[in-house]
């Protein structure tokens, strides 16, 4: 790897001022003051320090965050924080979110910098089990409620779209509030599989994705690192 990039990939320094900290005298290689941006070095063995501060690259990271209200699953600095502003890590913003939740949704939201892992997650071929607890606008029970869970399990067809959701399964914790697990992940599914029953979703909070359950140990806004073990499960 080129020196100039290893050190913008190690530090919050540009490949600018990466080259500018080589030209003012900042960097060793291996012990020997270095100013050639280009110089390659070998990552697992040399030695580099910036300002007498040894630098590593930082390895694939797996993050669970509790996701509050009014924060974004977006790159761009917008009208409302972003999630990786949340999590204080080196190049948080290459963290990339495991599939988005909508501004006003809460809940369980994992971001990686490994596409490949993201992709497992992701995929609709793998069937990745996701649950969600809405709370609904008008209540739902008796008869209707059957119904409804009736429609989930057999697929429902929503606005716009030429095949039915795939068979899911919906729990009412009471009238005005239900457990939805899907193993889907299209556009606003929730909140539009809601609509096509009938009613509306005033608040929506993911508890889980496959094996890892957000739990009352992450309050809002707060993050962790995967398990080794919860990273295997996909």
């Amino acid at each position: 790897m080129r020196l100039d990039r290893f050190l913008s990939e190690t530090t919050p320094l540009t490949r600018s001022l990466a080259k500018r900290a080589l030209k003012n005298g900042e960097v060793t290689l291996n012990g020997e003051p270095i100013k050639q941006a280009a110089t390659h070095i070998d990552t697992q063995e040399d030695v580099v320090l910036l300002n007498g501060a040894r630098l590593a690259l930082v390895g694939l990271r797996y993050i669970m965050l509790n996701k509050p209200a009014d924060v974004e699953c977006t790159a761009r600095r917008g009208l409302y924080p972003r999630v990786i502003d949340l999590i204080d890590l080196p190049k948080a913003e290459r963290l990339q979110p495991v599939g988005r939740l909508d501004v006003d949704t809460t809940g369980l939201l994992l971001l990686t910098d490994d596409g490949q892992w993201s992709h497992r997650v992701t995929s609709p071929r793998h069937r990745c089990a996701k649950v969600y607890v809405a709370e609904l606008a008008e209540p739902m029970e008796g008869d209707m409620a059957e119904w409804a869970i009736n429609q989930v399990a057999e697929g429902i067809m929503l606005d716009g779209e030429e095949t039915p959701t795939q068979p899911a399964t919906l729990r009412f914790i009471s009238p005005r509030q239900a457990e939805l697990t899907i193993t889907e992940g299209r556009y606003h599914q929730v909140k539009r599989m809601f609509v096509a029953l009938g009613n509306h979703v005033d608040a929506l909070h993911r508890r889980s994705i496959g094996d890892i359950e957000l739990t009352d140990a992450l309050a809002p806004g707060e993050w962790r690192e995967l398990t080794p073990e919860e990273i295997a499960s996909f």
